[in-house]
Formats: structure tokens, sequence, C-alpha cells
């Protein structure tokens, strides 16, 4: 079941079509990659799911109903662009923010103090968000952003500001986050990471949907029968047993034999290439090469 459903979105500034028709569907408790270079209009439709902004055509609904300006209640943004106060307190402005998402002082204070602990930054609650690090203020928001169990999270550009550590961190919480039942839109340039945590994807660019799906059946679509192979031979090059259908992309000798990568013909099957290099050679690692999610964001990008 979908959580969030946008239809047929259209979004224009001034001269500038931001969205041309946009439809994109959230499944429950699942992580949606929204992806695209800079200005394809990323921002913008999140902007009009949290009704910052109003699309010029089209619906948005959430949980079976049209968005209405009650729903903002259900939904946790972490926006790119940080929002927190410089010259106010670490504890007292995450203990407003907490309430303005309806939790009252007394469980506000509660909860913080769990996360702030969690976190290790308790001995920050006293001093002024000025004095955080880009990072420590980016794990403020993010408290912040969850602590009242939205039924949607959308994060933007969650990890920007964050270390290694805390970017593991961060990517621990929000598959925890998913497992206990929230629906998650998740918006970044990192491929690496929509790899490690995305159920699914849609790839808009120059304000249109290109591609969508969950993300190991779009990997499956884009490989193309090629395969690495580690092997010993006795000084055998791939071309005197392999026939010539069969593209060899690469060959080279190792401290341990020779390393390849072969495409086989599109009536060919593995079988049949381990055949012929089982009869020549003694394999030592044969394994199918499925294309990476930037690999396959830089084709549709590119092409489209």
């Amino acid at each position: 079941m979908e959580l969030l459903v946008a239809e047929n979105i259209h979004k224009s500034f001034s001269n500038h079509k931001a969205l041309n028709g946009v439809s994109i569907s959230v499944p429950e408790s699942s992580i949606f990659g929204l992806l695209g270079p800079n200005g394809a209009g990323k921002t913008t439709l999140i902007r009009i799911i949290n009704q910052i902004t109003a699309a010029d055509s089209g619906n948005v609904y959430l949980d079976g109903e049209i968005l209405k300006p009650n729903h903002i209640e259900y939904i946790g943004y972490l926006p790119e662009e940080r929002g927190l106060y410089k010259k106010m307190k670490v504890g007292e402005q995450a203990i407003y923010l907490a309430m303005l998402k309806g939790l009252s002082k007394k469980e506000a204070k509660k909860q913080l103090k769990y996360w702030f602990e969690k976190y290790e930054i308790a001995s920050w609650w006293g001093r002024k968000v000025e004095e955080l690090s880009k990072g420590m203020q980016q794990k403020v928001q993010f408290i912040v952003t969850i602590l009242h169990k939205p039924k949607l999270l959308i994060f933007d550009e969650p990890f920007s500001g964050f270390d290694p550590i805390n970017t593991e961190l961060l990517k621990e919480e929000i598959l925890n986050l998913r497992d206990e039942g929230a629906t998650v839109i998740f918006s970044t340039h990192n491929m690496a990471s929509v790899e490690e945590i995305c159920d699914h994807i849609a790839l808009i660019n120059k304000s249109e949907k290109i591609l969508d799906g969950k993300v190991t059946e779009i990997k499956d679509a884009y490989k193309n029968s090629t395969y690495e192979l580690e092997y010993e031979a006795n000084n055998i090059k791939l071309a005197s047993f392999l026939p010539p259908d069969f593209s060899i992309l690469s060959e080279e000798k190792t401290e341990k034999g020779y390393q390849a990568r072969i495409q086989l013909p599109s009536d060919k099957y593995t079988n049949d290439l381990l055949k012929l290099m089982m009869q020549n050679s003694h394999i030592n690692l044969f394994k199918e090469l499925i294309p990476s999610m930037n690999e396959i964001f830089i084709r549709r990008v590119t092409e489209n």
C-alpha cells in the first residue's frame, strides 16, 4: 500500500518549468530515494508535499486522502537548508520545536534527553547553536525531525556536514525508523547511500521523471551480461578459444594468473561461458557485474 502518491504534478516559476507532469508512489514502511541533478525539480516536489508551496495542477494524497493542511502533523521534514536559531540555546530550541509538533514540554524534554545522550551531544544542551559545528547542528535538527514519530519522514541531503562515522550512525537510524513502520523520502546526490538504504527510487531530470521502480529491479534491468573472471591458464589468450561473438572487454595478467571481463552475446548463457573456460583454465572467481546506481544515474541523465 502507498502512503504518499503524487499525481501529474506541474509547477512553474516565472518562465521556468520546475515540474512537468511528475508522478510518484511511495510505498508504506519503505525508503524512497528521490534523485536527480541540481535544478531537476526534487526540492520543488518536496516543498509541494510539505505544503510550503502549491502545485499549479495535479494532486498529492497522504494515506489515501487528498493532502490537507492538518496532514503536516504527520510529516517530519529535514530540509537541506538548516533552520536553527543561532543565538538560542540548543535545549530550549529543541523543546520549542518539539512542542510545535504537538509534544508537551515534559514529554519533549524526556525524549530529547534520550536522543541527546544517544547521539553524544548532551553536554551541548545549554550552549548556543552558533557554538555547534555543522554536523552537531545537523544532529539536533535530525532529532527534532523524528521526535514526534511522524508517518512520513522527508530528508533532503541528510548527510551533509557529517563525517563517515556519523553518516553511518544516521543511516542505521533511518533503517531502524523504516523497520519500525515509518515511511521515508530520501533526497540525495550520494548514489552509494541510495544503494545501501533505498528500497525504491524515482529519478527526475529537467523537470520530468525519467526512471522509477524498485532499486533491485532497476539494477537487474540495466545489467548487460558482463562477467568478471579470475583464472589460471598456461599462457592461453581468451581469443584462442572463445567464439568471436563473446566480447573480451579486458584481459590482463596478474600475480595469480589472469583477470578478464567478458560480455556474452544475447543468444548465449552463463553456462556456455563457464564450459569454455573450464575446458581451458582453472577458475578462481566468476561473478556477474551489476551496474551501480551511480552508473545508471549518469547513463539515464546523459541519454535524457
